[in-house]
């Protein structure tokens, strides 16, 4: 093990195109670069919190914070996943996965982001799979939930392909203003018809209690 100490280092999800892990620092400064480069239209807002409209350098300064409270924050009865994407050993985007009280809910929730040059190459669906069949199949999840406003068109689409249903809605407020939010779920069942069977997970053994999974072997 790499990582003793800390293992979710050695975490591994890896699909034929993509892996997911949790982002070192050095790493950290490079996803800081493909979000520089862009990751939506100025025109529009896909999150809630605008990070994006941030200027630089205290955006920098910010999310390398929050990366970083993830990781200070971890605990097996609320966790954030925040996995960085990488496609030939570079960073292109984050995929998180999200918890509380994953011991007795079992329910996850995802979020991302990708960078715009990346956009366009289904890697936004793959990145999304693959860290559902983490949920589903490494960490045993019942359920998945997800959101996005309805202008976000590639969120929704990718969503919809993999057997989401429509969970209601949130009134939340998105740059300054009241917008609609659509919440979806998917549960095993739906996840297990359409699952893939390229998708593999490494190095979660030593740390599933970090997850609230029991006692590491």
């Amino acid at each position: 093990m790499a990582n003793p100490y800390w293992p979710l280092f050695d975490l591994r999800v890896t699909t034929p195109r993509l892996e997911i892990r949790l982002p070192t620092d050095d790493d950290l400064y490079q996803l800081l670069e493909v979000a520089d480069a862009g990751v939506h239209d100025p025109a529009t807002m896909p999150f809630t919190i605008a990070w994006t409209d941030v200027p630089a350098p205290r955006r920098h300064r910010e999310s390398l914070q929050w990366w970083w409270s993830r990781r200070a924050q971890w605990k097996p009865e609320d966790w954030s996943f925040t996995g960085a994407v990488f496609v030939d050993g570079e960073p292109v985007g984050v995929q998180d996965l999200a918890a509380q009280d994953f011991a007795t809910r079992r329910a996850v929730t995802t979020g991302s982001w990708l960078g715009q040059r990346y956009q366009g190459r289904g890697l936004g669906k793959e990145m999304r799979e693959a860290i559902l069949h983490f949920a589903f199949e490494g960490l045993g999840a019942l359920e998945a939930h997800t959101a996005a406003f309805p202008d976000n068109h590639p969120s929704l689409g990718v969503t919809r392909s993999l057997g989401y249903t429509g969970n209601g809605q949130d009134i939340v407020v998105r740059r300054g203003e009241r917008a609609r939010q659509l919440r979806f779920r998917l549960d095993h069942a739906a996840w297990s018809a359409l699952r893939r069977s390229d998708i593999s997970v490494s190095g979660l053994e030593a740390c599933q209690e970090m997850f609230g999974l029991g006692t590491a072997a």
